[in-house]
C-alpha cells in the first residue's frame, strides 16, 4: 500500500496500527496531536517532516520535554510494523484516511474542527462520505411506529438517491440500512467497533462490491465494543449528514440522547424527532429543547422527505466554522 509521508507520520503517531498488544507505548490522543499540529504549522512543517528525526532533534525543534521526544521517536520508528498491518488490512479491503489528505470528509473539518478524528479507517466507496443524505439514529429496541419510521427513512434515501448515514447497530440502524439498500440506495455506517467483522457480513458484501456502501470508523478496525466508543461515534454520524432524524430516545442516558443533545447544542444540522402519541419520553424532551418535529404518520411520500424536512425547519441554521489543521 502506498501512502503519503504525511499520512504515514500521522498513522505512526496517532493510531494503534503496528503496535504490539503487550506494548506500553501509546499513540497520541487528539488532545496531544492538535498542539503538535499547531507547532508544525508555525514551523511551516508538514507531518511527514518528522519522519527520520531522532529524539534530540524532535525535542529541539518542537520544544517538547525529553520524555515526549523519546515517546514520539519510538512511535515514528515503527514503520515496519505499520507497513505489515496496513498490508493485512488492505487485503481485507480496509484503508486508512488521515486528516491531512484532501479526500478526508470536509464536513468533519468544518463542523468538528480540532475534534475531527486524526485517523479514520474505511471500507467501500469513500466518495459517499459527506454526500447529501440523512442521518437516522435511535434505540436498538423499537415499537411498531419506530420500526415503520426507520424503514420509511431508508426507503426515502433509496428513492431519492440520498446517502443513509447510521451507526450500524442493531435496531434503527440496521432496519433503515436494509431498506435503503433494498431500494437501490447508498449507505454509510459509522462504526464504533468491529469494522473487520462488519464488512464480512453477507448482507453488506454485494453493496460494498458495487460501491453502494461505505463503513468507516475512527477506532482500530478490529476493536471490540465499548460503551465509550459507541457514545463517541454518534457525533461522527450526525456531522456527515444534511439532516438528522431521531426515531426513539431515552432521557438523559444512552448514545442516542447524548448525540442528539450535542448536535442540538452545536447546531451542526437540523435535528428532527419522531413525534407521535406513544413516543418515548426522550423524544418529548428533545422536542422541548428545540428539535424539529417529524409527525407520524409521516406526512409525505418517501421520495419527497428531504424537501419536506427543508420546509419544516424551525430551529436556527447550522453554524459555519473554520476548518481544522491537519
Amino acid at each position: 500500500m502506498i501512502i503519503s509521508p504525511d499520512s504515514q507520520a500521522m498513522l505512526l503517531l496517532c493510531s494503534q496500527i503496528g503496535l504490539t498488544i503487550d506494548t506500553e507505548l501509546k499513540p497520541l490522543t487528539l488532545r496531544e496531536w492538535n498542539p503538535l499540529a499547531r507547532k508544525l504549522s508555525l514551523l511551516s512543517w508538514r507531518p511527514g517532516d518528522l519522519l527520520g528525526l531522532e529524539a534530540n532533534d524532535l525535542q529541539k525543534h518542537l520544544e517538547i520535554s525529553e520524555e515526549n521526544a523519546k515517546r514520539f521517536s519510538k512511535l515514528l520508528m515503527r514503520g515496519g510494523g505499520l507497513a505489515i498491518d496496513l498490508e493485512r488490512l488492505a487485503n481485507l479491503g480496509i484503508h486508512p484516511l488521515t486528516r491531512v489528505e484532501t479526500d478526508y470528509p470536509q464536513r468533519y473539518r468544518d463542523r468538528l474542527k480540532d475534534s475531527a478524528p486524526a485517523v479514520l479507517f474505511y471500507s467501500g466507496n469513500k466518495e459517499l462520505l459527506g454526500q447529501p443524505g440523512l442521518a437516522v439514529v435511535g434505540s436498538r429496541n423499537l415499537d411498531d411506529v419506530g420500526r415503520s419510521c426507520a424503514e420509511f427513512v431508508g426507503n426515502a434515501c433509496g428513492f431519492s438517491g440520498l446517502v443513509l448515514y447510521s451507526g450500524g447497530a442493531r435496531g434503527v440502524d440496521t432496519i433503515s440500512m436494509k431498506a435503503a439498500l433494498e431500494n437501490r440506495g447508498f449507505i454509510v455506517g459509522v462504526l464504533a467497533d468491529s469494522l473487520e467483522k462488519t464488512i464480512r457480513k453477507p448482507e453488506y458484501r454485494s453493496a460494498l462490491s458495487k460501491g453502494d456502501a461505505c463503513f468507516v470508523t475512527n477506532y482500530h478496525p478490529s476493536a471490540g465494543f465499548s460503551v465509550g466508543a459507541a457514545m463517541g461515534r454518534n457525533r461522527l454520524t450526525y456531522t456527515l449528514a444534511d439532516y438528522a432524524i431521531i426515531v426513539a430516545s431515552d432521557v438523559e442516558k444512552g448514545g442516542t440522547w447524548a448525540g442528539a443533545t450535542e448536535a442540538l447544542k452545536a447546531n451542526w444540522l437540523p435535528v428532527f424527532v419522531l413525534e407521535h402519541p406513544s413516543m418515548p419520553q426522550g423524544n418529548r424532551v428533545l422536542l422541548s429543547k428545540g428539535a424539529n418535529s417529524l409527525p407520524f404518520p409521516l406526512p409525505v411520500h418517501p421520495a419527497d422527505l428531504k424537501h419536506w424536512l427543508g420546509e419544516h425547519i424551525i430551529s436556527k441554521n447550522p453554524q459555519n466554522t473554520q476548518p481544522s489543521l491537519f
